[in-house]
């Protein structure tokens, strides 16, 4: 099978206004049949800062430093060449973490709506088209209309949002009907306006297959970053201590060879 290569980068400049720990979600997760080529650097006061990385499960990479009061540039980027092979079988233990609710996907808040709406289905790939289309056909893609706060219920009540409410909802509502989901943070080659994205994952038919109810990039061209219950699990900044504020940020996600893929966003797609 052939070997899809991508390019990936972004750059983001913080005010730091205390001395502050970062935690960065951007470097593309590492995966088994994929090859990375990446490089970060932490710039501040014209000098470079001192990053360590540690490794969590599914591949998650997270790149850790403190700062100190200033402007704090940030940039990386990563060539990436991936071999389709085998795919991942969810462990016992990844089906029951998928299944419950987290900070943003409140399953068990959502089940009564869920349960009416989509228990119908009895085929579990059909319960996840249906939950997709209705959740592409209800909510209005609008930028900032979200906060660090808002979770799918919030969603679902307002009826907008951008991709992590999206995939929010999604993942709610499959968790809400017994459809194992998680959500996962990606580079999207396609994307625009270009940025940070978030799709989910399903556990059918023995594998992940995955999902975004945006519609708004291929899904087999995705790069995964990293994988978890929520935006909490994916962030890709996060100040762990200190104060610091976000002042620009560039995302940028090519294909090497060839053309982006067509997507008709129903078929049953694997992320690698």
């Amino acid at each position: 099978m052939a070997v899809q290569r991508s390019e990936v980068a972004c750059a983001l400049t913080f005010t730091v206004q205390e001395p502050a720990e970062f935690a960065l979600g951007i470097g593309v997760g590492l995966r088994l049949g994929r090859t990375v080529d990446d490089e970060l650097a932490v710039v501040g006061h014209d000098q470079a800062v001192g990053v360590r990385v540690i490794l969590g499960p599914d591949g998650n990479r997270r790149h850790l430093f403190t700062a100190e009061p200033g402007e704090l540039s940030i940039s990386y980027r990563a060539v990436v060449a991936d071999q389709p092979g085998e795919p991942e079988r969810p462990t016992e233990w990844d089906l029951l973490t998928a299944l419950l609710p987290s900070r943003y996907c409140p399953a068990d808040r959502m089940s009564g709506f869920a349960q009416r709406e989509f228990a119908g289905y009895t085929d579990p790939v059909r319960r996840v088209q249906a939950i997709c289309e209705y959740v592409f056909e209800h909510l209005q893609y609008t930028p900032a209309a979200s906060g660090p706060t808002t979770d799918a219920a919030d969603t679902l009540l307002d009826g907008r949002g951008v991709c992590r409410d999206y995939a929010h909802l999604v993942a709610t509502l499959c968790r809400a009907v017994e459809v194992p989901a998680r959500v996962v943070a990606v580079y999207a080659p396609g994307l625009s306006p270009m940025d940070f994205h978030a799709v989910v994952e399903t556990a059918t038919g023995g594998q992940w297959q995955v999902w975004d109810a945006t519609r708004l990039a291929p899904r087999s061209s995705l790069i995964r970053v990293s994988t978890g219950r929520d935006a909490a699990d994916n962030a890709f900044a996060t100040i762990l201590s200190g104060l610091a504020e976000l002042n620009r940020m560039e995302v940028t996600a090519i294909v090497l060879d060839g053309d982006l893929p067509a997507d008709d966003h129903r078929s049953p797609v694997r992320l690698i």
